[in-house]
């Protein structure tokens, strides 16, 4: 008799942890990921490959909350809870937010390539299709106007190529103005006029930003490079590799080495201009970077701003107490002058 209670109570222990693990809470859970040597994932034809030290992609890892993450969250500084809403769209799906996080990830590999041959006077090509509209806000007046795959050309008749264009060109309106958008939708042109209106609380959009309801849009073109380029970086989501990215292709098409023999992490967005941008999670990339051996991370600097991700880095750093030197960003240039005054390791 004792031992079937001893056997019953196991069981529904077991029931229990199965239940606590498999049951899902309404939170995404983050914690330090990994730092990947970037020449093992990017090939330039022909390129550099003697690196002797190298430039490594770090990431942060990220699922769906169950309790045990939840609790376990609350235990150190670099694990992370998030409220669904704060990372997803309303209505989005768990498949539809990892399909978008890996569109920007291509979308910054693009960016990171035109960077990198342009400053390396390579040869870059361009074919321009518009912008693809990915995802429509419902309630906003776009919704039910376009279409997902619709690509917008033009704006009150100003052609537009790039996503960067098309916001520039929506920001600073208000609920009076409207706008006219020429629209190319299965081959055929026509033009629509769409006012605009604030954004659903859901989407955290600072107070008093109005839009028309696009979400996510994206510079649809192809382009091609001379000497071509492949980067394989299976189902890591998301657009903070671009700089990183954008340093390895660099390093790959020139003839000299430009890590100088050292490990260098980071992490930061980067645009056609060469511009670094903010990104999340920089505590928890210090954390994995530091345990990767890195001798400097480099980290979005947002013109000396002060939560910047380079504070949140160098708090991170100096907390954890490695000695990795943390470096301030904000340009692609600035980091290759960062480079050129290392000495030679």
């Amino acid at each position: 008799m004792t031992g079937s209670r001893i056997k019953k109570r196991w069981i529904f222990f077991i029931i229990v942890l199965l239940f606590l693990h498999f049951y899902q809470l309404p939170y995404y859970y983050s914690q330090p990921g990994g730092a990947k040597v970037l020449d093992q994932v990017i090939d330039v034809e022909d390129g550099y490959t003697e690196e002797e030290g190298s430039f490594m992609l770090t990431t942060v890892q990220m699922g769906k909350a169950n309790l045990f993450f939840y609790l376990w969250a609350q235990m150190s500084p670099y694990r992370m809870v998030y409220p669904e809403e704060q990372l997803r769209y309303e209505g989005e799906t768990d498949e539809e937010y990892q399909h978008r996080q890996l569109m920007a990830m291509t979308s910054s590999q693009e960016v990171a390539k035109i960077v990198a041959y342009e400053a390396a006077d390579k040869i870059v090509k361009y074919e321009h299709y518009g912008v693809l509209v990915t995802t429509l806000i419902e309630g906003m007046p776009a919704y039910n106007v376009l279409r997902t795959g619709d690509h917008i050309i033009e704006v009150d008749g100003e052609q537009v190529q790039t996503a960067e264009q098309l916001i520039e060109k929506l920001q600073g309106m208000d609920e009076a103005d409207t706008v006219k958008l020429t629209v190319n939708r299965e081959g055929k042109t026509e033009v629509v006029e769409l006012g605009f209106s604030p954004f659903p609380d859901g989407l955290n959009a600072p107070a008093g930003r109005v839009g028309i309801g696009i979400s996510a849009p994206v510079t649809d073109r192809e382009v091609s490079f001379n000497p071509d380029v492949t980067i394989d970086t299976s189902q890591i989501g998301g657009p903070s590799a671009g700089l990183m990215f954008s340093l390895e292709i660099y390093n790959q098409l020139l003839e000299i080495d430009i890590t100088k023999g050292y490990d260098i992490a980071g992490t930061g967005t980067i645009n056609e201009a060469g511009e670094v941008g903010r990104i999340g999670g920089a505590n928890q990339k210090v954390v994995a970077a530091d345990k990767a051996g890195a001798d400097y991370f480099l980290a979005p600097h947002e013109g000396g701003a002060n939560h910047s991700n380079y504070q949140e880095a160098l708090d991170a750093a100096e907390d954890i107490g490695t000695d990795m030197k943390i470096i301030p960003i904000d340009t692609f240039d600035e980091v290759l002058a960062f480079l050129e005054s290392l000495p030679q390791r």
